[in-house]
């Protein structure tokens, strides 16, 4: 055979082969370069409007959709690795995917979730985990807080995040810390302001008209994600509606003698049976959040660890712990986990530490909505304190516990139909 005809054979072979390479795959497993840009490179082909598929279970929660050369070409400047099959081969992998025995799924991620932040417009001492990974990823987001959601534009949205926050309205129990820094009395400062505009006596009880709005944008089909005391304090906020918890130096009057009595738990989230931690000088809420005393950990023994789920039965529980990793390294916060003799016995448990008897990671559903409560502040930093630098995360771009938050910002994409309980 003739030069001339071996390189025609070789350039239709390569023709040939790059017709049949359609798919991209990209793996989750320890292969991974980057699980976090991985995240945002899936966002990032909704947003061209191809349909990602997530492949539940199958190496760490892969992802594939249909080649094109300029995912190809982004997923290269990103930094991702990735596979390209042909058809035949994608075939192969959704043919053991949809075995009986096999526990995996295929779920289909078709829309692009509209995320917002919801977070303080002044500056704060502290950063939040949330906003760093999806900055990170490049995931695109807006930030709201108080005026936008109480003038109801919470709507316009699929995902909210709830940054570190207190909505008891006791500014984080930070009062013995804090009070002097001017970030505190900021904050102070805008809240009254923004109490005082919308009609409300008291910022607690314009928290609580927040909560409120939140609580009707969960029960009409939202997504809500919350971590730190955004948690504990949202629902203490549910249970007092009505009812003063909230020392005189916050608010200007006392506490309701009867306060701990008159708690309305149906009116929660998550959490039942809850003392209130009333002193203004002690950091905690209440006796949800398990504390370093109580828990009997630290850094070097501090893990939880994720629950496996059925992925062709319980597509919510197993989407939102895809990981590469079943046990995660513990996090600090100012409410780090949840006592589980606490928690209402239909929330659905994802993680917990078993040897301090405490969940850290869980969801439930309120109306045709869902809401995730994940324990701790920075899933890359033990304790991260105030006015500490924030976490570099091209220093951490294969984080399992950060991994835990982006699964909740793609579970909005998903197909509907799907998503049955």
């Amino acid at each position: 055979m003739s030069n001339r005809l071996l390189l025609l054979f070789a350039f239709i072979t390569l023709l040939g082969s790059k017709a049949a390479a359609t798919q991209i795959l990209i793996p989750m497993d320890n292969t991974q370069k980057d699980h976090l840009k991985s995240y945002g490179l899936a966002f990032w082909v909704l947003q061209n409007q191809q349909e990602v598929d997530w492949l539940l279970n199958y190496h760490g929660g892969s992802f594939a959709f249909k080649h094109a050369p300029k995912f190809e070409n982004e997923l290269r400047v990103r930094g991702i690795t990735y596979s390209v099959l042909s058809d035949a081969q994608y075939a192969s992998i959704i043919t053991q995917i949809n075995s009986p025995d096999a526990n995996m799924d295929v779920m289909k991620l078709e829309k692009v979730p509209k995320i917002a932040i919801y977070s303080p417009k002044i500056k704060q001492p502290w950063d939040d985990a949330v906003t760093l990974v999806l900055t990170y990823a490049e995931i695109p987001y807006d930030v709201l807080y108080d005026e936008e959601v109480l003038e109801q534009k919470l709507l316009k949205y699929d995902w909210l995040h709830l940054h570190h926050e207190d909505f008891t309205g006791q500014y984080g129990k930070s009062l013995r810390q804090y009070r002097n820094q001017n970030w505190f009395q900021e904050q102070k400062k805008e809240s009254e302001g923004l109490a005082k505009k919308y009609g409300y006596n008291k910022v607690p009880q314009m928290k609580l008209g927040v909560v409120k709005r939140i609580q009707e944008f969960v029960a009409g089909g939202g997504f809500m994600f919350a971590m730190c005391s955004a948690t504990d304090t949202y629902d203490i906020a549910l249970a007092a509606d009505g009812v003063d918890i909230v020392d005189a130096v916050f608010d200007g009057d006392g506490v309701d003698p009867q306060a701990q009595q008159k708690l309305n738990y149906s009116k929660t989230f998550a959490f039942h049976n809850f003392f209130l931690t009333q002193s203004p000088y002690n950091g905690e809420f209440s006796s949800i959040d398990n504390q370093r005393w109580e828990r009997n950990l630290y850094e070097g023994n501090d893990f939880f660890q994720l629950f496996t789920f059925s992925a062709k039965y319980d597509p919510i529980p197993t989407m939102l712990t895809q990981n590469h990793e079943k046990t995660i390294k513990g996090f600090m916060g100012q409410t780090t986990a949840f006592k589980k003799d606490q928690i209402k016995n239909e929330v659905n448990i994802m993680a917990e530490t078993k040897s301090a008897n405490e969940v850290r990671y869980m969801n439930g559903t309120i109306g045709k909505g869902t809401w995730t409560f994940y324990g701790g502040h920075d899933p890359e930093d033990y304790l991260h304190l105030p006015e500490e630098d924030p976490t570099d995360l091209s220093l951490h771009p294969n984080s399992p516990g950060y991994r835990l938050i982006l699964n909740n910002i793609l579970f909005p994409a998903a197909k509907k139909k799907k998503l049955k309980t």
